[in-house]
């Protein structure tokens, strides 16, 4: 991992420049690459033109790390009213949610019970709900919810990061208990050498190795699905050339990119005939997902400081 991307996930937590960033019109200009807007109505009209490219989408609600139980709530609440509108927007889309909004700071129990209103909700109208993965710190307990959710709600999926040392096992665990929906991502924190590979080869062999662990036919038959969610072309032309040599249908999994990333990509795959869904975030708290977008490709931060020089 370069320094400018440690640099730049370690500001997407200070919470001085945060106060700054989000005052300068650039920013909310530039932020709107990545984010489909503030509001509820920017989301849904951002999926229903994806909806009319053939794409499939899901909702992210901006916010992480809240910390206090009236925060959280709101947190669940926004996202039932989501739920509501897209159902009556006929929309293709589901919804991702992280459990630190949800109030995992603040406790397990609280966490579920808060996280559960969203599923259960989802559940009654036929949709399906994400939960995200955040950093290693909280691997074990979203896991954790993730399978006591999973002991009543069969609507939700986990997302899991492959260039955590652990994710293989992980996800050879989770397919074995008949629970492995995955979006398979290469993981967007700075984790440190000893849990995570930061060699960008290593770790694109490693979600090749989740890829192909999740659309093997023995996971297959215990219910394993995987949304491979990258950018990377070589991962991309992994999983499809695996797929077609073992005769596997492109229902059978799904792409997943970021809103506003590889637009040309996104619609070439639709083409031939792939599924794709996109990650369409929106809402007030932007900040922290959109300085990790700027770190991921350093296109985008030379594109947003020339933005910020001139506005």
């Amino acid at each position: 991992m370069s320094l400018m991307r440690t640099a730049l996930i370690a500001l997407s937590r200070n919470h001085a420049l945060q106060d700054l960033i989000v005052r300068v019109p650039v920013s909310r200009r530039m932020a709107r690459r990545f984010v489909a807007g503030e509001a509820l109505d920017d989301a849904i009209a951002a999926v229903k033109e994806l909806d009319t490219q053939g794409m499939l989408a899901t909702f992210d609600h901006l916010g992480e790390n809240v910390s206090n139980v009236a925060a959280a709530t709101v947190a669940a609440d926004e996202y039932l009213i989501a739920l509501d509108a897209l159902n009556a927007a006929e929309a293709r889309c589901n919804v991702s949610v992280k459990l630190t909004q949800m109030g995992l700071d603040l406790g397990e129990e609280f966490c579920y019970t808060n996280v559960a209103r969203i599923v259960r909700k989802a559940a009654d109208l036929g949709n399906f709900v994400r939960v995200d993965m955040e950093g290693s710190p909280y691997t074990s307990r979203t896991i954790a919810v993730y399978r006591r959710l999973r002991a009543t709600y069969d609507n939700t999926g986990i997302v899991i990061q492959a260039y955590l040392h652990r994710s293989q096992a992980d996800v050879e665990t989770l397919i074995d208990e008949g629970i492995g929906h995955f979006r398979l991502c290469k993981g967007a924190y700075d984790e440190p050498a000893t849990i995570a590979y930061r060699e960008r080869p290593r770790v694109t062999q490693a979600l090749n190795d989740l890829t192909r662990t999740c659309l093997e036919p023995g996971a297959r038959a215990k219910g394993a699905y995987a949304a491979i969610a990258s950018h990377d072309e070589e991962a991309i032309d992994y999983a499809r050339a695996y797929a077609y040599q073992h005769a596997i249908p492109p229902t059978a999994y799904e792409f997943q990119m970021l809103y506003g990333i590889r637009r040309e990509l996104q619609t070439a795959l639709v083409r031939q005939g792939y599924q794709v869904r996109i990650y369409v975030p929106y809402g007030m708290h932007w900040y922290p997902y959109f300085m990790r977008r700027l770190a991921e490709r350093p296109a985008n931060l030379l594109f947003f400081l020339r933005a910020l020089v001139g506005d």
